[in-house]
């Protein structure tokens, strides 16, 4: 177990110094740039949150060509400015490809957060209509403990408000997900 809490704190302190670095060099090519004060500051916030946000797409499972656009966007600039600050660029005599890249960045960073932000995510299935007719039978989904555990939290609560056990349809619209799951949740209950 402490192998583990070393090998965890390790990787940590590595992660926090190289994005401290990174972080630094972004600011560094804004401010050569032109783009000075709070301004230079938030360049590397930018380009981080963007990747973060890209990153974090692309574990969702949802839109992953617009993620990995945006990913390889924001890696470029952060791995651009990381390789420029190697002592490839002049910071006393910035080429103006580069003013236009950091000039223009903030329209592109807007852009890819919100497209990221506003695209469909992974959400829970809206409730089925509840009626009459009987379910076709299907294969019993397999149910994860983390969802089992919420059930009883849901069922809890519902015995508290009501003084009723939840049933299975209740169950199935507080969790939002579908019957046959619902289904196997409550035998799990």
């Amino acid at each position: 177990m402490r192998a583990r809490l070393v090998r965890v704190d390790a990787v940590l302190v590595q992660a926090a110094i190289a994005a401290a670095l990174s972080f630094a060099h972004l600011h560094d090519i804004a401010n050569a740039a032109g783009q000075h004060g709070w301004k230079a500051w938030a360049y590397p916030v930018s380009v981080d949150l963007l990747l973060v946000a890209a990153w974090r797409r692309l574990r969702s499972g949802t839109a992953k060509g617009a993620a990995w656009c945006w990913f390889a966007i924001s890696l470029a600039a952060s791995l651009g400015a990381n390789v420029a600050t190697a002592g490839l660029l002049d910071v006393h005599a910035v080429p103006a490809w580069l003013r236009i890249l950091v000039a223009g960045w903030p329209a592109v960073a807007f852009l890819g957060g919100t497209l990221l932000a506003h695209s469909p995510s992974p959400q829970a299935p809206s409730p089925e209509p509840v009626t009459s007719d009987p379910a076709p039978v299907l294969p019993v989904p397999a149910v994860p403990a983390a969802l089992v555990a919420h059930a009883r939290k849901v069922a809890a609560d519902h015995r508290t408000r009501t003084g009723q056990a939840i049933d299975t349809p209740t169950l199935r619209a507080r969790l939002g997900v579908t019957t046959p799951l619902a289904e196997a949740v409550a035998a799990q209950l």
